[in-house]
């Protein structure tokens, strides 16, 4: 369906029941930054004890909204009410006396101080006049049980993970037992299993009477997680509605203003002077794969499609030499054979964007032109150890620019990025050594829908300009509306293969549930 909304109207929430059901009203609030406007009018009701997601692109004024409920930033009109009170938040203490509390993407954590300092920041409980580490860890202690936070917390915070120290944010925040909890892309640094404890969590304070904003752009745990979704765009209310009410699908055309089909782009001309390559893959057999045959060849998106343990993965890293195969013949664009490696997989133009980047794909400690020559660095061929300062800012300004990377400096760190621009980094990354052969493993995982599209666009650049591009996605609209050919996996074995016509949810369902052809 089409989301035909062309005209905001704010609406008025000044009914005795709205006052006493929700727990924080937000009315017609307006925020420029220069001749930014950040806020457009955007109006929340969050209801009493939910978790009340709000989703939206980069830049539809999600961030500014939850700063101004922070009280980071003051808003220039509009009104809110707390707990049936009209309220105005001068500054993050404020916030915080009114029971708000806000764990940020960004980390605020000092990384030289050990676990328990960072928790009690400014508010160390003390005991005879001095400073108790035992109320401390007694006070800590429960909170970091319930979120499965199993550290030494006498030891640094830069001994930690980056999903640890995510987990100390949120604790730090839990222990000032907040009525409000404003979450912001709180699960951007955790794996899987940590997301699924940290959602634990959020269901066990949502019981215990904790309302809940909840910042994310991965709509599936959204849909999830969340009793309520607010849609926001151009810093305006586009809809609220109840979780069992609507779909990814409408939130999706909300937060873009159209249909979900306009962004996928459609294929681009193929530039002239492109030799056809291929890559040629003929009874592949692993550990976890059997007798996979096929070939991807340039002009065409191929799509690998499977179940979570379906040998998609598997299949990526033997082509880019990070696990061997037990037999097969491969014949890659150069003439080649099989990478051993992948050094000499980048050496021979054979490139691979991971589905974890910030565990596999970025250095987020490192800045951008660090990153960025990382690849270019690792497949010299000669003896020279290092490129020239002013070539590796060379490369990265490139891709800054090429891929428009939002940054102000590459001297920036990595983990100082979006998700979106972090994985533009990564891609960023390979093509400065102009791979022939790119496999991409769920390469839009973790990022907002702008980004998608410009990634989207990207992809069909990739492959106009003669490569060999391999795309894997746990998103099936993605590989409906970018793919060519899809092949798709079941229990280590290639299924089938759909093309064109075939290319429908319906089929591509049932082969990956089912392994067999419609």
């Amino acid at each position: 369906m089409f989301f035909r909304t062309t005209h905001y109207a704010p609406r008025t929430r000044q009914s005795d029941t709205q006052m006493t059901t929700s727990l924080v009203s937000v009315q017609s609030l307006v925020k420029h930054y220069g001749g930014v406007v950040a806020l457009d009018g955007m109006s929340l009701d969050v209801e009493r004890g939910t978790i009340h997601a709000v989703a939206g692109e980069n830049g539809a004024g999600k961030s500014t909204l939850m700063k101004i409920l922070a009280g980071v930033v003051r808003q220039d009109s509009g009104t809110i009410h707390f707990d049936g009170q009209k309220v105005t938040f001068d500054s993050p203490n404020a916030a915080r006396q009114h029971g708000i509390g806000i764990v940020y993407q960004e980390l605020s954590l000092f990384p030289e101080r050990s676990v328990l300092a960072n928790l009690f920041v400014n508010r160390e409980p003390t005991r005879y006049g001095f400073v108790s580490r035992q109320l401390m860890r007694e006070k800590s202690a429960p909170i970091l049980e319930q979120l499965g936070l199993h550290v030494d917390v006498d030891a640094p915070v830069s001994l930690l993970t980056i999903g640890e120290r995510q987990l100390v944010e949120l604790c730090r925040v839990l222990l000032e037992a907040p009525r409000l909890l404003i979450l912001d892309e709180p699960n951007s640094a955790l794996n899987e299993r940590e997301t699924a404890r940290l959602f634990a969590v959020l269901r066990g304070l949502r019981e215990r009477g904790i309302t809940m904003l909840y910042v994310s752009h991965r709509l599936e745990e959204v849909f999830s997680i969340a009793d309520q979704v607010t849609v926001c765009r151009n810093g305006r209310e586009v809809f609220t509605r109840g979780i069992s009410e609507t779909s990814i699908r409408e939130v999706i055309e909300g937060m873009i203003g159209g249909r979900q089909e306009s962004l996928f782009p459609p294929p681009l001309p193929q530039a002239a002077g492109h030799p056809e390559k291929r890559l040629v893959v003929r009874g592949l057999s692993s550990a976890a794969l059997q007798d996979i045959s096929f070939e991807a060849r340039t002009g065409e998106i191929v799509g690998l499609a499977g179940l979570e343990g379906s040998g998609v993965s598997d299949l990526l890293g033997i082509l880019f030499g990070m696990s061997r195969a037990k037999q097969g013949e491969f014949i890659y664009p150069d003439g080649g054979g099989i990478p051993h490696n992948p050094t000499q997989a980048a050496r021979r133009g054979v490139c691979l964007v991971p589905a974890d980047r910030r565990r596999n794909g970025l250095m987020l400690e490192k800045s951008l032109v660090d990153n960025i020559a990382q690849v270019a660095v690792g497949a010299l061929r000669t003896r020279q150890v290092w490129l020239r300062r002013d070539q590796l800012l060379a490369s990265a300004e490139r891709q800054i620019h090429n891929l428009h990377i939002k940054t102000r400096s590459p001297y920036h760190l990595a983990n100082q990025l979006s998700g979106g621009n972090q994985q533009k980094v990564v891609i960023g990354k390979w093509l400065e050594v102009a791979p022939d052969v790119v496999l991409l493993d769920d390469p839009t995982r973790g990022v907002d829908v702008g980004a998608k599209r410009e990634i989207y666009l990207l992809i069909r650049q990739l492959s106009a300009e003669g490569r060999v591009v391999l795309f894997s996605s746990t998103e099936l609209p993605e590989l409906i509306g970018l793919c060519d050919r899809i092949l798709v996996l079941y229990r280590g074995r290639l299924a089938g293969e759909l093309a064109r016509e075939a290319i429908t949810e319906h089929n591509l369902l049932h082969m990956i549930n089912t392994g067999e052809m419609t």
